[in-house]
């Protein structure tokens, strides 16, 4: 199981992530996604679905071959054509991985693989035992988990706990469950599930309500210690567990997880993000947490203000512990005279309280002209006073 104060993180950026519409990558973009998450300090990469074509597998065949001190999982639907692929894929990898699903919900058996409860059942024994036979680490995922009946969800994870999973993961595949929801089924199956206790339980959670970060968050209150998320939470409809905003929750707010972490660089953050943004051309919200442009940005003068006496007013995190230089006061009309002033320090204008007023007031004014006031700006304001000096 690992340590019991660390959560893994298995990051399927190049797998569910690249399912986004619109976020393929060619191979390269792949190795050089890849290597950055090596920089990131992820846990394990998921390199991608190496059945679904030959670009697929070359991809995760060059990745498992050159990254190092990282695990590499190779997805593979229950059935043995596609976990030889996989295992081709993975088994140069330092530490190979191949990740076993079949859907467990009433409406996916029914409706989509068109087979009862007991015919799953023997297809998790079966396949999840031959993966095995082939690698060590295996992990078996329940698709559509939290619409499952329970008491059948039991039944096929302990299957696949006997036929040899050392991981187990439990998915809000349709972002359905809600948080206390989710961490409750965490807490039943650990309570009713033989050998639980001798596997990594992880989650694997969809945005389609919102509820992404909050599930995951909550499946590691429940017991979790591996979390299946993606940079700037890329993926298939709303997208997946933002994985930046996992790791900077556990790393705030370690009263309330009690110290749990994780081994990620967090430095990494800000330069991992741009790079799946640029490379996948899907850009980053200015609003999104820690990595959008606006995540450390203020405007408003008494956000400006209670700042410029002490950061934490309205900072629970440092800009540069993400990877950001600093803090980006942004000038506009809802900026006050503190602001205006702070930053006409760094431009090397000191102003006393008249000249201020006055220069604040033609700030007032230009500012309702312009959504954004500029370094240029600003000069102009100065410079076109009579009553301000120049800068020195």
């Amino acid at each position: 199981m690992g340590d019991p104060a660390v959560v893994k993180i298995f990051d399927t950026t190049l797998r569910d992530g690249e399912q986004s519409p619109g976020a393929t990558l060619t191979i390269a973009e792949k190795l050089q996604v890849a290597e950055q998450l090596g920089r990131l300090n992820v846990d394990i990469i998921e390199a991608g679905f190496p059945a679904a074509s030959p670009g697929d597998l070359t991809a995760v065949k060059e990745i498992a071959q050159l990254v190092r001190n990282v695990a590499v999982a190779g997805l593979a639907r229950a059935n043995k054509d596609d976990i030889d692929v996989a295992w081709e894929a993975v088994c140069a990898a330092e530490q190979p991985v191949i990740h076993v699903f079949l859907a467990t919900s009433d409406i996916h058996l029914q409706h989509k693989l068109f087979l009862s409860r007991e015919e799953a059942l023997a297809s998790v024994r079966a396949m999840v035992a031959y993966a095995r036979s082939l690698c060590p680490t295996v992990e078996f995922s329940a698709e559509d988990a939290t619409r499952s009946d329970h008491d059948y969800l039991c039944r096929v994870f302990e299957a696949a706990i006997q036929a040899g999973a050392t991981t187990v993961n439990v998915p809000d595949t349709v972002g359905y469950t809600f948080p206390h929801e989710y961490e409750a089924l965490f807490r039943m199956l650990r309570e009713r599930v033989p050998g639980m206790d001798t596997v990594t339980m992880s989650a694997h959670c969809h945005d389609d309500l919102g509820m992404a970060t909050a599930n995951t968050l909550a499946a590691i209150r429940g017991g979790a210690r591996q979390v299946e998320v993606t940079v700037n939470g890329l993926g298939e409809r709303a997208g997946n567990t933002p994985l930046e905003e996992v790791v900077m929750a556990l790393r705030t707010r370690t009263d309330f997880f009690g110290g749990i972490d994780t081994r990620i660089n967090a430095h990494q953050l800000l330069a991992t993000s741009q790079i799946v943004s640029r490379l996948t051309s899907v850009p980053v919200q200015p609003n999104k947490a820690i990595v959008g442009n606006n995540a450390f940005a203020h405007e408003a003068g008494i956000h400006q203000d209670g700042m410029l006496k002490n950061r934490m007013t309205y900072e629970i995190m440092t800009p540069q512990s993400v990877g950001w230089n600093d803090t980006n006061f942004v000038l506009g009309k809802h900026s006050g005279r503190h602001g205006l002033d702070a930053r006409l320090r760094k431009l090397g204008y000191t102003l006393d309280a008249d000249q201020l007023q006055a220069a604040y007031n033609r700030f007032v004014a230009l500012a309702d002209q312009k959504k954004l006031i500029n370094d240029t700006d600003l000069n102009y304001i100065i410079e076109s006073g009579k009553e301000t000096p120049a800068a020195v």
